[in-house]
């Protein structure tokens, strides 16, 4: 057995954004990681974490199965990713955040730190293309693991691989990233508070994360988009901008102002805070097309979205799209429905269970597949 800096592995691929660190590699967002191609019966890795509220859970995939899903508890962790496994093989190696970034628990904390094995590191194989996820609780994983009636909201109830995003990934052989906050929207959160919102920090690497530790990590800093390029980028958000619309007003601690998505006297989303969100949706469209330029532009909706028009936010997302296109005139963009989470298929917190992530991934890997064939994609 041998122990390897990072920076001693002559073959390993960082997954996620990070600080370009690897002296240590800080992970940040959910489904970032770290992956090996191991030849040998034996390999762990040594593994920093600290939290106060929110403890971080990883996932260990062996040939991109699941092999371990682990809580951890603030120290110094060595883990075995794998041992007692015939020696001559090489084996896919991959250590994963299963935890979305929590900017409430001021010591969140996941690192890695070095890798130990009787073996060789050997070439990782290219994938065959790149995806980025934005989104909300759904793509975080809430509610992909516990049972039904489980209502506690924790990081035991995310899970990365159990997902939409990572099904995707699998069917077309893609790298992908994933960056989502349960309850976060496009125009405001949940709970109506207009700061939550994913294009606000979408530009830095993990902005919201303000203590001073994760500052001196880089996380405030502007993401360097030339660094990684998707080929597409699937947005899964409006859920919660739609949610809103029922729950209390959030009112500003520093200034008392109230923010508020109304409904009216009928139940039905008043026209001009649907036109708020629709804005909102359009500027997203063109910071995206700015900060990837290559990439085509699928904004994905409806796991959780209503069925009519009267409680669904899809006919904005739709007419958001329509209008980009017509003021750019790009044509590497599209709204895409996807289907309404049906009963039976809820795992916990009453948010969409595996059989929904799955349809959901089924119309995306449809769609992708459909899109790398066009000659307006090529």
């Amino acid at each position: 057995m041998r122990e390897y800096k990072l920076t001693e592995i002559p073959h390993l691929r960082v997954l996620g954004r990070t600080n370009g660190s690897l002296t240590p590699l800080t992970l940040f967002w959910n489904a970032s990681g770290l992956e090996l191609n191991v030849k040998g019966s034996e390999c762990w890795i040594d593994v920093e974490a600290d939290f106060d509220t929110f403890e971080p859970w990883v996932d260990v995939l062996i040939n991109h199965a699941r092999t371990q899903r682990l809580m951890l508890t603030p120290g110094h962790h060595r883990l075995c990713l794998f041992r007692g496994l015939e020696p001559g093989l090489v084996r896919n190696v991959m250590i994963l955040r299963d935890t979305q970034p929590m900017g409430s628990d001021r010591k969140m904390l996941l690192q890695i730190t070095g890798v130990e094995t009787d073996g060789t590191f050997e070439p990782l194989q290219d994938y065959a293309m790149k995806i980025e996820f934005l989104g909300d609780s759904i793509t975080t994983g809430e509610g992909m693991c516990g049972a039904y009636l489980d209502m506690d909201w924790s990081g035991q109830c995310m899970d990365c691989v159990n997902n939409y995003t990572f099904y995707t990934a699998q069917a077309l052989n893609a790298e992908y990233r994933v960056f989502s906050q349960c309850g976060w929207g496009v125009h405001c959160s949940w709970d109506n508070d207009p700061n939550q919102t994913i294009p606000r920090y979408y530009e830095t690497l993990c902005g919201f994360l303000d203590r001073d530790s994760y500052a001196a990590c880089g996380a405030q800093d502007r993401w360097n988009f030339a660094s990684w390029q998707p080929d597409v980028v699937v947005v899964n958000l409006g859920t919660n901008d739609q949610g809103a619309f029922g729950t209390p007003p959030y009112v500003d601690p520093e200034t008392g102002k109230q923010y508020k998505m109304h409904r009216n006297e009928y139940g039905l989303f008043e026209p001009a805070d649907r036109k708020l969100f629709e804005k909102d949706v359009l500027a997203f469209l063109h910071m995206l097309r700015r900060d990837n330029p290559g990439a085509y532009l699928i904004w994905a909706y409806g796991m959780l979205g209503g069925t009519d028009s009267a409680s669904t936010l899809y006919p904005e997302i739709s007419d958001a799209v329509a209008q980009f296109a017509a003021e750019t005139g790009d044509r590497r963009v599209e709204a895409l429905e996807l289907a309404n989470t049906a009963p039976g298929e809820y795992g916990s917190r009453m948010h969409p269970g595996e059989p929904a992530h799955r349809h959901a991934a089924e119309i995306l890997v449809k769609r992708i597949r459909e899109i790398s064939q066009s000659p307006v994609q090529r």
